[in-house]
């Protein structure tokens, strides 16, 4: 789409806004349902886009992308009147009388820039957030999943007045002109190389935005834990869409006494979910393109392969495969894998440990394998990360009460739920002053007696 054409959209979803036709309420309840319809119309076509893309099976495409997003949907239509109800809060003595109240109002015009590992569900949940709240938006989705992009402009140009959501297919020359565009909040998700001219974009009309980055998301495994379970979630965090999920475990640091053990489990449990053939399964997914599959495959040069290790190019399959002695200048160590090579890294001393893991940039997710709260509380005390999950991976993002977001390097921001509708809204308080009294004490001339009464009441 050129220049022109993108600007146009733009300054059409200005005037809408202005219509004030995206505030009412019952307006925004209607949309919602006619999107949910309109998915659920689609389903087969959406997961058909989802195996071409990523060859995600139809039990997982709705698991991970469709179910979530109609069952979002699904607690926005109920809860949304209650969201959007003003909040009375106390006010001051020293604005005495007066009433005091947080309302939210929406941004206006809103951008989402979604990525390409769970192209449907990661463009449609920040624009069900932005509806909810009141806004217009446009979505630009990825351009490494045409085929799921192609549905999603479908069923918004279905559903939507183009001057209230429209979607735009493209790759780095639209978002180029979207990013020097004035919009009034940007939401976006992607690496944090990316998010980074996001953010400098942004800052050119002090934009306020949303980062949802990555990062490498440690995996710790005491001797305490239930070592054949620990394996078994692990795997399937790790492994879920081929490694590509922006929560999955990086890397995995188990206890020395238990490594072999947790080894043998993992291998068992890979063999278990895929088949010992996982090229042929159904359940195992691939590597977006050609560009990032043989980023990872030359990761396999950086260690000793422990298990898997197999690749073909014109697949796009590598295998789930675990990695030990990793180089230390290597990119495993120090760049987010985002594929389906675990690294094995062994430890004695916890404490060593989290001093270690805590000096590097903030991750997106922090799993911790224990039995003992008290390691597992000493972990979460001293290394930060965006979210938390505790003998388990990926689950965190399934309570709908929980937000979801990232800190430092891993983004800024968060959303899901309740706090989507609070991201895309703009918190405005209000103060109303009655007027039948007005105290003299804030107003000159000042004089002791004032000041040491002003003390009194501030």
């Amino acid at each position: 789409m050129n220049e022109d054409s993108i600007k146009d959209i733009f300054k059409s979803q200005k005037e809408y806004f202005l219509t004030d036709t995206t505030r009412d309420l019952d307006f925004r309840i209607r949309n919602l349902k006619a999107l949910r319809e309109e998915i659920i119309n689609n389903e087969r076509e959406i997961q058909e886009a989802l195996f071409k893309d990523l060859h995600k099976s139809e039990e997982e495409a709705y698991l991970t992308e469709i179910g979530i997003i109609v069952s979002e949907i699904n607690q926005n239509i109920k809860k949304i009147k209650k969201w959007a109800k003003p909040k009375k809060v106390r006010s001051s003595i020293a604005c005495f009388p007066s009433s005091a109240k947080i309302i939210s109002e929406p941004y206006g015009v809103i951008l989402i820039i979604s990525p390409w590992n769970y192209p449907f569900q990661l463009a449609l949940s920040p624009l069900i957030g932005a509806i909810s709240s009141g806004n217009t938006a446009i979505v630009k989705p990825a351009e490494y999943s045409p085929n799921t992009s192609n549905i999603i402009k479908a069923i918004t140009d279905k559903v939507f007045n183009p001057n209230y959501v429209k979607t735009i297919i493209g790759g780095k020359q639209e978002n180029q002109i979207l990013l020097d565009l004035n919009f009034d909040y940007i939401f976006f998700t992607g690496s944090p190389i990316l998010g980074k001219i996001v953010m400098e974009k942004a800052s050119k009309h002090l934009t306020p935005l949303t980062l949802e980055l990555g990062g490498k998301s440690p995996c710790i495994v005491d001797e305490t834990s239930d070592v054949k379970l620990s394996a078994k979630r692990i795997a399937f965090g790790k492994f879920l869409n081929s490694g590509q999920t922006c929560i999955a475990p990086d890397h995995v640091f188990v206890h020395k006494s238990i490594r072999d053990e947790f080894v043998s489990e993992i291998i068992k449990d890979i063999n278990t979910f895929y088949t010992d053939n996982q090229e042929s399964s159904k359940d195992y997914g691939r590597i977006i393109n050609e560009l990032h599959f043989d980023r990872v495959a030359a990761m396999l040069q950086d260690g000793d392969i422990i298990f898997g290790g197999k690749v073909n190019r014109e697949e796009r399959f590598i295998s789930p495969t675990l990695i030990e002695n990793i180089k230390e200048d290597s990119e495993l160590l120090n760049s987010e894998i985002f594929g389906p090579i675990l690294p094995v890294i062994e430890f004695e001393d916890i404490n060593h440990l989290i001093e270690s893991v805590r000096i590097k940039p903030k991750p997106l997710a922090l799993y911790i394998f224990s039995s003992s709260k008290q390691i597992q509380n000493k972990i979460i005390s001293k290394i930060s990360s965006g979210g938390v999950c505790v003998n388990d991976t990926i689950m965190h993002l399934v309570p709908e009460n929980l937000p979801f977001g990232g800190v430092g390097n891993s983004g800024m921001g968060s959303y899901h739920g309740k706090k989507s509708f609070e991201t895309f809204s703009h918190q405005r308080s209000v103060l109303k002053r009655g007027t039948f009294l007005d105290i003299a004490l804030r107003y000159p001339p000042f004089t002791k007696k004032k000041l040491s009464l002003i003390k009194k009441l501030i």
